[in-house]
């Protein structure tokens, strides 16, 4: 996907005075506006921030397409400054930076930011989802839409693959923030057994009570037994090793950019165990934000989110026809929708 749609733009942000350092990318705007949060995060450089940000705007650009959206696929990463500083004049710089791009670039919440900063932002740009809810109108956290769709994708790939419901298998889960925590409970009410994995003592301690879970360590969980792998925090968890060495037989979770590389895919196929890829099954959040920035009724949001568990369906078919891995059959599904401009960008004949 890389070697068909390189970057389109990448705009570094450096404001000294209040501390501003990252990367804006549009990746492709083939579908309409570059699409994708805002990451705030402790980068050990810029080589890094840039690294990630171009990564992440790849994945947007192949979420947006495969779930339908008039949207195309950008990202915005911020390096966390350090302190003292103050998160509201950030916030107002990043969104004049957005505000200049003259909507290329529709930006939302990511790990490390919140509804609080998106609207500091939109008091400096329209361009920017992920606002405080009004009327019926969506809005607010899009967490809780990422971890519907990944239940619905879930249920999907342990039926496929296991033969299965959720209440018959152990789910394995790295990260309950915002994301991971919301999947855990949709889990526990299904009836599922959960092991957690989670380095912030507080919410390990909160899911553990709640959910009844058992808590292993970040680096253990990849290989813990159980049925189904989730990961939902930050990517890159699934290289060579941790594949290798990984016991589950499906891999779905929320995770952006799972896979260290392209490798690991074909790697998992070969093992017999079925992932599901992260842009296809954590797109329920990107679908709410599309949702309030094109003036969506609140009403379409949960039908698209469950949607992603048909697009799977068909991502798990074509791999099957084809004689490909899962992380294959979607890329090919992705470039098909990408170059044949499936999605014309119309807010107003979508919001009618």
């Amino acid at each position: 996907m890389n070697e068909l749609l390189p970057p389109e733009a990448v705009v570094r942000l450096d404001d000294p005075q209040t501390g501003l350092r990252g990367f804006i990318v549009l990746h492709s705007t083939a579908l309409g506006p570059a699409a994708g949060g805002c990451r705030l995060w402790h980068y050990a450089d810029e080589a890094a921030a840039s690294e990630d940000a171009l990564r992440l705007a790849a994945g947007m650009t192949m979420k947006n397409a495969l779930a339908g959206l008039p949207l195309g696929g950008g990202k915005a990463v911020l390096m966390l400054p350090e302190a003292p500083f103050s998160r509201s004049q950030l916030f107002e710089a990043f969104g004049r930076a957005v505000a200049a791009l003259d909507g290329r670039y529709v930006t939302a919440e990511d790990a490390g930011t919140s509804v609080e900063d998106m609207a500091v932002v939109a008091g400096q740009t329209a361009h920017v989802a992920g606002l405080p809810r009004q009327g019926e109108r969506p809005g607010g956290d899009p967490s809780p839409w990422t971890a519907r769709g990944v239940f619905r994708a879930m249920e999907v790939a342990v039926a496929r693959r296991l033969g299965k419901s959720l209440a018959e298998v152990t789910v394995a889960v790295q990260g309950v923030g915002h994301v991971g925590m919301a999947l855990c409970e949709l889990l526990h009410a299904a009836g599922a057994r959960l092991v957690i994995a989670e380095s912030r003592s507080e919410l390990a301690a909160r899911a553990a009570t709640r959910f009844g879970a058992v808590l292993v360590s970040s680096r253990a969980i990849s290989g813990v037994r159980a049925d189904v792998f989730a990961p939902c925090a930050l990517g890159g968890v699934l290289n060579v090793a941790t594949a290798t060495s990984l016991q589950a037989k499906v891999v779905c979770g929320a995770a952006n950019n799972q896979l260290a590389s392209a490798e690991v895919g074909e790697l998992l196929a070969k093992r017999g165990v079925l992932y599901a890829p992260d842009y296809v099954v954590n797109a329920g959040g990107i679908i709410n934000v599309a949702a309030e920035y094109l003036g969506w009724s609140e009403a379409v949001v949960p039908s698209r989110v469950d949607g992603v568990a048909t697009r799977l369906g068909e991502v798990l078919d074509l791999a099957e026809a084809e004689r490909v891995s899962p992380a294959r059959a979607a890329a090919l599904l992705a470039r098909e929708v990408i170059v044949q401009g499936r999605q014309p960008c119309d807010k107003a004949r979508l919001a009618a």
